[in-house]
């Protein structure tokens, strides 16, 4: 069988076929526009018993028929899917999350490779949302294969523990956060941030950093960092009745009170601390965080939570530098000494402190999305220690339900509500 598939005839002697295990790729309209707006072009299927890979028409500018219709039915044939990127190709397969996995889980960062012929009409032709649809299907073939040459050998890898996190919770939360998408009010986005066609824009993760921790930038807004100050936020307006922002006070030590077996009872930590260090809430703030990222103090090592601290990031080192590896809480993410270069004890404890962060989100993450599972209501943006809910009035109660989550998991949390993002009268 030729590797270009583009009628039915075609189609279906894939679909027919006794292939149950395969590699997806997909192309869509063009690159630099969000999933969730985007539309499929062409198909990268490579079933692991093939000697080649096949390319599916969907709608291609070469192609003689639009297979869009059949293209599911291809897709839900196989038991696995292996891919480069689960939480994109779930934008345009969402009921494929089953049978997709991941071969390319963090640390790892895969740079799809190009062709002189990408570079070319994405430097010259790159506002036209129809762009692959034009760039010759052998380039985008030619692509696909080194894609799959690049990623084969992960396939046969041993699945971890993390492998299965990552999976079967990190890649499909993320998905639903950036599926939600954002309303904005047109023309003060436009202002602070660049043009947009419509009332709502979306947000992209990135999940294969070195530290685990996702950083989240779509056509250079960073949506991890807004500036809280000069007034952008107020581009953020709710498509029900309000915003709802949840922030887990003094998330750090409290992450870290669970690594070294420190209990801090329901207390406000900030406080507790500012009454043992005799300053103020704020400086009490600076000086935890200080020595959590950056060491214990002198003046403060008798302090019993900073004792503890101190003997886990030896012992944690210890372990490293023996092993060569330590494996994280909650996600069994394993930081190998061989991926990471200049390293140090505190910076040791710093990757597990943010691997543990997200891996406690995620599993916020997963409980929140079974809670509003077919409500209007919406989680809309998470940045590490906040979340920001789009909110329907009627369904006040949901806030109830999301507030058991964070005492499921014995965070203290405070909230604030508003008609922007900006949260200023």
């Amino acid at each position: 069988m030729y590797w270009l598939v583009e009628n039915r005839e075609q189609l279906n002697v894939l679909v027919n076929s006794s292939y149950k295990k395969a590699f997806i790729e997909v192309i869509p309209f063009n690159d630099t526009i969000h999933p969730v707006l985007n539309r499929i072009s062409l198909v990268y299927i490579r079933p692991l018993e093939a000697t080649k890979g096949f390319m599916v028409c969907i709608a291609h500018s070469e192609s003689l028929n639009v297979l869009n219709t059949g293209i599911d039915k291809l897709i839900n044939k196989f038991e696995k899917l292996y891919c480069r990127d689960k939480k994109e190709i779930l934008h345009y397969f969402p009921k494929s999350n089953k049978a997709l996995i991941d071969i390319n889980p963090p640390p790892t960062t895969y740079i799809r490779p190009t062709t002189k012929t990408h570079e070319l009409y994405y430097r010259t032709h790159k506002d036209n949302h129809e762009l692959n649809a034009i760039i010759p299907i052998v380039k985008h073939y030619e692509i696909c294969e080194m894609v799959f040459r690049d990623l084969k050998a992960n396939i046969n890898e041993k699945t971890t523990k993390y492998d299965e996190f990552f999976n079967s919770r990190v890649s499909v939360v993320f998905n639903a956060i950036e599926r939600s998408g954002l309303r904005i009010h047109n023309d003060t986005f436009s202002k602070y941030f660049h043009a947009v066609d419509g009332e709502y824009v979306n947000t992209q993760f990135n999940l294969k950093t070195t530290t685990t921790r996702p950083s989240n930038k779509f056509k250079n807004v960073n949506y991890a960092a807004l500036n809280k100050e000069n007034g952008c936020r107020k581009s953020f307006i709710p498509r029900n009745n309000r915003l709802v922002e949840i922030d887990i006070s003094a998330y750090h030590p409290s992450l870290a009170a669970r690594l070294v077996g420190y209990d801090f009872a329901d207390i406000d930590i900030h406080a507790h601390f500012a009454s043992l260090y005799k300053v103020d809430y704020k400086k009490s703030k600076e000086l935890t965080f200080k020595q959590l990222y950056g060491g214990v103090f002198e003046n403060y090592k008798h302090l019993e939570f900073f004792q503890k601290v101190e003997k886990y990031v030896g012992e944690l080192w210890t372990k490293f530098e023996r092993d060569g590896f330590i494996e994280c809480e909650v996600s069994g993410f394993i930081y190998k000494k061989e991926n990471l270069g200049n390293m140090n004890p505190q910076k040791l404890f710093n990757y597990v402190l943010q691997n543990l962060e997200t891996s406690m989100n995620v599993r916020i993450l997963w409980d929140m999305f079974c809670i509003m599972k077919k409500c209007n209501t919406k989680l809309i943006l998470y940045t590490y220690d906040s979340f920001l809910f789009d909110l329907d009035d009627d369904e006040e109660n949901i806030i109830e339900d999301i507030r058991n989550v964070f005492k499921k998991y014995k965070l203290n949390i405070k909230e604030i509500k508003g008609y922007d993002y900006d949260f200023k009268e």
